[in-house]
């Protein structure tokens, strides 16, 4: 009956009644009536208009009147909050799942959230949950209930990584469950077309408001400088001017215009401020022997240029990175050799002062955990790393953890990221190292992205809805379309593709299945040497350097290069001599593609795909469009010699940059370096 009850109100546009569990398509005093949707909480009428009473002291209070301003709702509630509600706005907490980490889990650890909300009055929380949409939703629902029983009823904002793609990594992005499924942005990038990214990030910012989900952390706007860094496959590529196109029109699609929040927005998080892609030798700064990046004063200007755009489209946050940056200077000065979570230069001279943001600067994760023997020396061996010991407080090791906590905001931060404890907060805060007008500033703007966001007035979805919105088949085709216009021919011997059963009536292979090419018309062999064609799908060859790292098991790092003598090249050596090949290869990240350009007939790369989509890319069902949104070098000695802050400068790249051979019906054209 409670969640009838809660759903009645997404009716309540349809009917003028008096009923509290409806509300009025029209005022008695002419506004519109906002729809209301409630739990436990009652709805309250006054003039008319229906309300919901957040507080249940039967009045309506400024901030529970939603025709307010969303600043002026918010100045009335901040001067409600005691200091422990002001800590609470402050954390953005992690919502477990209720299996152990690695295990599905069906939904959350309620008492750990019901902790969380109650006790530690957190009202943002980071979603790991890889649902079915139903579920989804009712898992999002019930975190919604809980925050119902706050003495003040204040909503919850529930946020995710992004889970609309291929890749799902611990820490950066989610498996897409029922969500459309999309190439990775690097794909997104190969297109290069803005108004395709901006229809994305709507699609997705319907799915997501339709589960639950009103903030996204993303896009990630990092310039992706070196080739062997990690996290490429988030971002847009290495173009700084093509980077900043898209990132602006993902904001655009996620937030529903250019003109800030709104109620049915998803709030976005650029990241991660400013230069987290000039990392040196490719390492990531989540792991202790990353922690160092290389972005040059000469250089940073490049790698703000994304952001910009970001901040043209009026983004609601922006999260530093964790890197630190010894030859780093800003307006003249040499900064402090710390994340940038903890570098007032880059919060307050850069972000805040130069370039006028005004949003939410949300901490990157662990940035205030203490750094002990595990986060810095990894796990002993044959001990599997878990969370246990995680840490990026890079350059503040040595402070304690309350002393973190004011470093950190004094410094610029408005939100922690991964803090499920507010005592730390708190005891910086009686202890006056952070002024009572700094909290404030940072809890206003807070709480007014929530009011904007309409989750006063709507916290919970319909459960049903999200069924039907989530992964729609309208959604889903658009999804696989662009997948496979994504994909980048790189090699297309005697006019090979695309192919047809006609032509080539036998298929071997490997690394793919063979339902969408039986449903083609074509026959499958066991062997190359039964077959017309080979086909083989792979993945962008990587080294797992430090398995001793909690993110250094799970990343990819070192050579870009396959191996010449390995099985794999060897294998494909053999197949190539008995049969043409066709190689697709998936790309986290550049490769050094060398020894399969030599072996393939055809060689096409991709940024996510699936085998479906792949077979109709090969019969030219759908044509491959995308150029490189990178250059691919030509050897590892070109890559350890180029400039990780600096975009494509390897020395006579196998594939420049924008490369990518067009198929058009049966003629072939190409496209070298343009950018258009």
């Amino acid at each position: 009956m409670k969640f009838a009850r809660r759903f009645l109100a997404f009716f309540a546009p349809l009917f003028l009644c008096a009923n509290a569990s409806f509300a009025q398509a029209v005022c008695v005093t002419g506004e519109k009536q906002v729809r209301l949707s409630t739990g436990d909480i009652p709805i309250m009428e006054t003039m008319g208009c229906e309300f919901r009473d957040l507080n249940r002291n039967q009045k309506l209070d400024p901030y529970e009147d939603w025709r307010l301003p969303a600043q002026a709702r918010a100045k009335d509630l901040l001067a409600r909050l005691s200091p422990a509600e002001k800590a609470g706005q402050m954390l953005h907490a992690n919502a477990y799942g209720n299996a152990p980490f690695g295990a599905p889990a069906t939904g959350y650890n309620l008492d750990m959230v019901r902790a969380g909300i109650l006790d530690q009055k957190i009202t943002a929380f980071l979603s790991m949950l890889a649902l079915l949409p139903y579920e989804m939703a009712a898992a999002n629902n019930a975190i919604q209930s809980i925050a119902e029983q706050g003495r003040l009823g204040i909503p919850v904002v529930i946020s995710t990584d992004p889970r609309n793609h291929f890749q799902a990594v611990a820490g950066a992005s989610v498996e897409a469950a029922g969500f459309s499924q999309w190439p990775e942005p690097l794909g997104l990038a190969a297109l290069g077309d803005p108004e395709l990214v901006e229809r994305f990030a709507d699609i997705a910012r319907q799915e997501y408001r339709a589960t639950g989900f009103a903030l996204a952390l993303s896009p990630q706007a990092d310039l992706a400088t070196e080739p062997r860094w990690p996290r490429i496959n988030g971002t847009f590529g290495e173009n700084p001017p093509l980077a900043a196109k898209l990132v602006g029109a993902y904001v655009r699609g996620f937030q529903r215009g250019a003109q800030g929040l709104g109620r049915d927005s998803v709030a976005t998080v650029v990241k991660h401020w400013v230069g987290y892609g000039a990392a040196r030798d490719g390492f990531d700064s989540h792991n202790y022997y990353g922690r160092f990046g290389v972005l040059t004063t000469e250089n940073l200007p490049l790698h703000e240029i994304p952001f910009e755009a970001a901040f043209d489209a009026k983004v609601s946050g922006v999260m530093p990175a964790y890197s630190i940056f010894p030859e780093l200077e800003v307006g003249g000065k040499r900064i402090e050799p710390v994340g940038a979570g903890y570098s007032s230069a880059l919060l307050q001279t850069l972000l805040r002062n130069k370039h006028q943001f005004g949003g939410i600067i949300l901490s990157d994760w662990a940035i205030t955990n203490d750094c002990g023997e595990i986060c810095r020396l990894g796990f002993p061996d044959g001990k599997r790393p878990t969370f246990e010991g995680v840490s990026t407080a890079w350059g503040v090791e040595g402070l304690t953890r309350v002393e973190r906590f004011a470093k950190a905001v004094n410094a610029g931060i408005d939100q922690f990221g991964g803090v499920n404890d507010a005592t730390a907060l708190l005891k910086a805060m009686e202890r006056g190292d952070i002024s009572s007008g700094r909290i404030d500033q940072s809890v206003l703007r807070i709480l007014q992205q929530t009011f904007e966001l309409g989750l006063f007035e709507r916290p919970f979805v319909d459960e049903a809805e999200a069924a039907k919105i989530v992964g729609n088949a309208r959604f889903r085709q658009e999804a696989r379309q662009a997948q496979g216009r994504s994909a980048v021919v790189l090699e297309n011997r005697e006019h090979l593709l695309p192919i047809a059963p006609t032509t080539t009536g036998t298929l071997y292979l490997e690394g793919i299945t063979a339902a969408p090419f039986i449903a083609a018309g074509f026959a499958i062999a066991k062997s190359p040497q039964a077959a017309d064609l080979a086909i083989i799908r792979t993945a962008a060859p990587y080294e797992t350097l430090h398995p001793e790292f909690f993110f250094g098991l799970r990343q990819h790092e070192g050579s870009l290069a396959f191996d010449p003598d390995g099985p794999e090249i060897t294998r494909l050596k053999a197949i190539s001599k008995t049969v043409p090949t066709i190689v697709n290869v998936y790309l986290d990240r550049p490769a050094v593609l060398g020894e399969l350009k030599a072996v393939s007939d055809a060689l096409l790369v991709n940024f996510g795909i699936s085998d479906e989509v792949l077979a109709k890319v090969l019969t030219g069902t759908i044509r491959p469009e995308g150029r490189l949104p990178f250059e691919l070098p030509s050897s590892m000695r070109a890559v350890e010699q180029q400039q990780s802050d600096v975009p494509n400068d390897s020395e006579n790249p196998l594939y420049p940059i924008f490369y990518g051979l067009k198929l058009s019906k049966n003629r072939l054209s190409h496209c070298r370096s343009c950018q258009d």
